[in-house]
């Protein structure tokens, strides 16, 4: 018998839409004891928030946050609002006794963070956090070898996140569409929002990060404000760069900017270790780049694994081998682990939970403080 997880989605955004695809597929690919559905979805603007529900297939809809965490009939809550509302809204659900599937970052800072994690483990309540990139097929099959010891030690992992959409100085900040330049909303630009992806992922394949050095600019330092109409300073970051040590040893380079021209999310990461390299593209994220340096000389050098096949992570729950899965299957492939994960709660996790996203925003939180301070920093554990 499939046990039913009624579902109450806070904002109906870009990220209310990705999660509302996942929960629409899940069923049809996966096979899961449990099973979502679209109870509630909640936004400021009714006449929006209604043609959403509609759209989408919820059942129903609030225009108060805190009235969906109150219903008896939702199970799980997902959080899909501006960074400053997670804490608020998550606290109400543990109160409630909600799960909870929050966007990225966990929280505006690592004290935020822990007051999170404290209360979501004492309750013991089911929780995630959704960094999806880990889930595409092409980089579960990255994690795979890494942890399989095919790369031997491990010396070097450097990542990067570019955007161009932010250069024109007439952009305004703040505002349902641009609440990402606006720091009392965001916490911080580029690395709470792109930078975060890249640590996750760099945490998950190779291990903690232990110390950064960092530099972040602000390109443009004042912006029209939708809320005034006035010009007010810009305290997030347009570009960030930083250096840092793996607990394994290894050196790592990460790089994110919204002034790339010409590069509208490109999110790239490569491994390189004493046996093998590895590396892999968002905008080809179907394929693992692999090198080899076992295979005799004159056979040596970087292949493409098409990561399509029926043995490779996830893919054979989908089409036929050689077709593409795309962004949006990622989202799928985390709630499928999410809803397996209900049946063996005492399992080791194979999602993001609070705990292992506090990790990140600690990492965040040590880049942000070295680029004020010129200084080296050394990353909370979590």
């Amino acid at each position: 018998m499939k046990k039913e997880i009624r579902i109450g989605l806070i904002g109906y955004g870009f990220m209310g839409r990705t999660h509302s695809n996942a929960y629409s597929q899940l069923s049809h690919f996966f096979d899961t004891t449990h099973v979502p559905v679209r109870q509630a979805v909640c936004g400021r603007d009714e006449e929006k928030v209604k043609a959403f529900a509609e759209k989408w297939g919820y059942a129903s809809y609030e225009t108060d946050w805190r009235k969906l965490v109150e219903r008896d009939d939702i199970d799980a809550v997902d959080i899909c609002t501006p960074n400053d509302s997670h804490a608020e809204i998550a606290l109400a659900c543990i109160k409630h006794g909600k799960m909870i599937l929050c966007e990225k970052p966990l929280a505006l800072n690592g004290e935020q963070g822990e007051a999170m994690v404290k209360a979501v483990e004492e309750s013991g309540l089911p929780n995630l956090v959704w960094y999806n990139y880990r889930f595409l097929p092409a980089v579960t099959l990255a994690k795979n070898i890494v942890d399989a010891g095919e790369l031997g030690r491990v010396f070097h992992y450097r990542a990067n996140f570019l955007q161009d959409w932010t250069i024109s100085e007439e952009l305004p900040q703040g505002g349902a569409g641009l609440w990402r330049l606006d720091a009392a909303a965001a916490g911080s630009g580029v690395t709470g929002d792109l930078l975060a992806h890249c640590i996750d992922t760099a945490r998950w394949i190779n291990g903690d990060i232990v110390s950064v050095s960092a530099m972040t600019e602000t390109f443009i330092k004042e912006r029209v404000h939708t809320a005034t109409g006035e010009k007010h300073p810009v305290t997030i970051d347009d570009a960030c760069a930083f250096l840092a040590r793996f607990e394994n040893g290894a050196l790592a380079i990460f790089e994110s900017t919204r002034y790339a021209r010409g590069h509208k999310a490109l999110y790239t990461f490569e491994i390189n270790g004493e046996k093998k390299s590895l590396a892999w593209d968002l905008h080809d994220l179907n394929y693992l780049s692999y090198f080899d340096h076992g295979v005799p000389g004159d056979r040596r050098g970087w292949t493409n694994i098409h990561a399509t096949d029926g043995d490779h992570p996830y893919s054979g729950n989908w089409w036929v081998p050689g077709l593409c899965l795309g962004y949006e299957h990622s989202f799928t492939h985390e709630l499928a682990e999410f809803f397996k994960d209900l049946d063996s709660p005492q399992k080791e996790k194979r999602y993001p939970d609070f705990r292992h996203a506090l990790g990140t925003q600690y990492v965040c939180d040590a880049v942000l403080e070295s680029a004020k301070t010129g200084q080296w920093v050394n990353v909370k554990k979590a």
